[in-house]
Order: C-alpha cells, then sequence, then structure tokens
C-alpha cells in the first residue's frame, strides 16, 4: 500500500520512521540546532524507539557546533551558522561524537521572528542526512509562519529525510 507520508501528521511520521529504522536496523543521531531537540523528542515519544535512537546533540550556539561536533570556527565565519557548509559539517561530526550510529542528521536555520540578514531570511532552514554507506544529501527550505511553525516543519522535513535514507 502506497500513500503520502507528507500527509500524516509529525507522531504519525515518528512512527513510520521507528518502524522503518527497526526493520532496517538503523541507528538515529541528531545534531540540533534551530529545532532545540524537537526532533529527538518527536522520535523518542515513539515507543521502542530505544531500538533506534541512539543520541542527539543539540548545538544551538557556535561554540557548541564547534565543542561538540567540531565545526570550524573558520567555517562558522566564512559561511555562518546557517548554511549548506555548516549543516554538511554538523551531520560529518555527528559521526564522529555518535561512533555507532549509521544514519544521522543535522538541521541549523533561522526560526525567527529575528535573526535575518542579507541572503538568510527567516525561516530559511539546512538539513543533511546521511547513511554511514552512502553520499550525504542536502536539502534546504524556507518555511513561512511563525517561530513555533517554522520549528515543526522542520521536524516533519528531517523525519521524511530520515524516512527517505533508510531506503
Amino acid at each position: 500500500m502506497s500513500y503520502d507520508l507528507t500527509q500524516l501528521d509529525t507522531l504519525q511520521l515518528a512512527k513510520k520512521v521507528v518502524e522503518k529504522a527497526t526493520k532496517t536496523q538503523t541507528l538515529i543521531a541528531l545534531a540540533e540546532s534551530c529545532t532545540g531537540g524537537m526532533i529527538a523528542a518527536t522520535i523518542t515519544n515513539i515507543a521502542g524507539s530505544s531500538i533506534v535512537f541512539d543520541r542527539g546533540f543539540v548545538t544551538y550556539s557556535n561554540k557548541a557546533k564547534m565543542d561538540v561536533l567540531g565545526v570550524s570556527e573558520a567555517m562558522l565565519k566564512s559561511h555562518g551558522a546557517v548554511s549548506e557548509d555548516t549543516a554538511r559539517a554538523m551531520a560529518n561530526g555527528t559521526f564522529i561524537a555518535a561512533p555507532d550510529a549509521n544514519l544521522v542528521l543535522s538541521v541549523t536555520g533561522i526560526a525567527g521572528p529575528g535573526g535575518s540578514s542579507v541572503g538568510k531570511p527567516v525561516g530559511l532552514v539546512h538539513f543533511s542526512c546521511q547513511r554511514y554507506d552512502a553520499l550525504q544529501c542536502h536539502a534546504s527550505h524556507i518555511f513561512s509562519g511563525t517561530r513555533d511553525q517554522i520549528r515543526h516543519k522542520a521536524v516533519k522535513t528531517a523525519l521524511l529525510m530520515i524516512f527517505n535514507e533508510m531506503d
């Protein structure tokens, strides 16, 4: 039976992620910035998630990105915390900080209402996701809405990326 996962609510989608990760023996680790641990909370809200969820890092500040994930200060200065390069570096750092994980996802963005700059509007969110044996994928979106709406849209997008990366 085929259906559109985007039509599921976030909790239903998290359940699908946990089910698929269990089937595929996937162990997930996360690095979250703008979502502040919401992706991890959503996944761990599902019974049985302890089998497939290893750990999550909330690296909200640049210092945390550097200290926990090894993102370089030079990269943060040249590309900014909200960039494809930083999202990719966060994912790479997650593999190092969570060596047992075989799928990682990172997210960094501007949830607003402030924080925008030229070329980086409120709602801009970068994601990187990678299975240990595959190329890293990146996505960026400009979500509209309130801070809360932007963060919830980012959680749903992250869950969809994780689900799709397990194929």
